[in-house]
């Protein structure tokens, strides 16, 4: 079995993100993410990208998962994040590049563009926050 993973969008792509929004899904080349909130999730999104926090990364970098690369990600927040949240510091993140396709790799990427996991993947994701992160099982070839 696989899963389908839509994870919390507690923000965007923030000033100097690094984009080619003239092709989909957008090719993003240095990602800013800006936070509005976060309701505290491991593992986030903003189309098309994957961002999890350091601990997270630690877990999939010392695993035996595939599929994947990671990268620190330069983290921002907005005015309204500093409202909702005056007294919370964020934790570090990194950028979680996705590179499996088809049903090669632990971490890839479905057709229609959303991140898919495998059962190995979702094992170790499953000891991580992802209470507001949506879940599809499905067949391999369901994706």
């Amino acid at each position: 079995m696989s899963y389908v993973l839509e994870p919390e969008v507690a923000g965007g792509w923030g000033p100097g993100t690094d984009a080619d929004a003239s092709v989909h899904p957008p090719v993003v080349r240095r990602l800013v993410y800006q936070f509005e909130d976060w309701l505290g999730d491991d593992l986030l999104e903003t189309f098309p990208c994957f961002v999890v926090t350091e601990r997270l990364a630690r877990a999939i970098q010392a695993s035996r998962l595939t599929g994947f690369a990671l990268e620190p990600v330069a983290t921002t927040i907005s005015d309204k994040f500093v409202e909702r949240n005056p007294r919370h510091a964020l934790p570090d993140f990194h950028l979680l590049r996705v590179h499996g396709k088809g049903r090669d790799g632990d971490f890839r990427i479905g057709k229609d563009h959303r991140l898919v996991v495998s059962d190995a993947a979702f094992e170790l994701l499953g000891g991580f926050s992802l209470k507001h992160c949506l879940v599809e099982k499905v067949a391999p070839d369901g994706e």
